[in-house]
């Protein structure tokens, strides 16, 4: 495969996973549906680092549209452009590391709930066989929001394997660049 169709190939991907990291990003502001929960500043900490929106979002989504251009004929085709988006790629490395790391964070400490009286994350300390992953009989310790610990682990999960694919993605494309740059994009010009 030549450096441009696989530069294509990256930043196709690459857009509905920036999608999905802005979209559960956003949900994680609404646990339960409800926006009383944001208003008052009733959610998980994580979820106000916004990794989804910044780091798997915008910063995958920009680098993606500038390699979509580096995979077609034109200015940003050629060496110069392969090796510019070696820096794109970079970005949505960093980007997606950010996401991963407040997506494993949010999984590791676990939501920001109602337990009996006052809010706090009563999973934040445990650890061993009483972590919250481990034991799903500890998730009636939050009486609110209605399934919070099941809204979390959901949406923080899939930005976790959004935010992997990221990396992975744009890694591959700084290395693709970097054989773009030095070998040409091989793209055919057609009359």
């Amino acid at each position: 495969m030549c450096t441009g169709k696989c530069s294509r190939f990256v930043a196709v991907a690459l857009y509905p996973l920036a999608v999905i990291s802005i979209i559960c990003n956003i949900v994680l502001f609404f646990p339960d549906g409800d926006v009383t929960y944001a208003k008052d500043g009733h959610i998980t900490e994580e979820v106000k680092y916004m990794g989804g929106l910044i780091g798997g979002g915008v910063m995958v989504l920009l680098p993606a549209l500038y390699i979509h251009l580096t995979g077609k004929q034109g200015c940003c085709g050629n060496r110069c452009g392969m090796f510019l988006s070696i820096a794109f790629a970079a970005v949505g490395v960093a980007g997606g590391l950010y996401s991963l790391i407040v997506a494993a964070l949010g999984l590791q400490n676990g939501p920001l709930c109602k337990t009996v009286l006052i809010w706090t994350t009563p999973f934040k300390e445990l650890t061993g066989d009483n972590n919250y992953l481990k034991n799903d009989k500890l998730w009636s310790l939050c009486t609110e929001p209605k399934n919070i610990v099941q809204f979390n682990l959901g949406l923080f999960g899939t930005l976790l394997a959004t935010s992997c694919l990221q990396v992975i993605l744009c890694a591959i494309q700084m290395i693709n660049g970097l054989f773009g740059c030095l070998c040409g994009t091989c793209n055919k010009e057609v009359l």
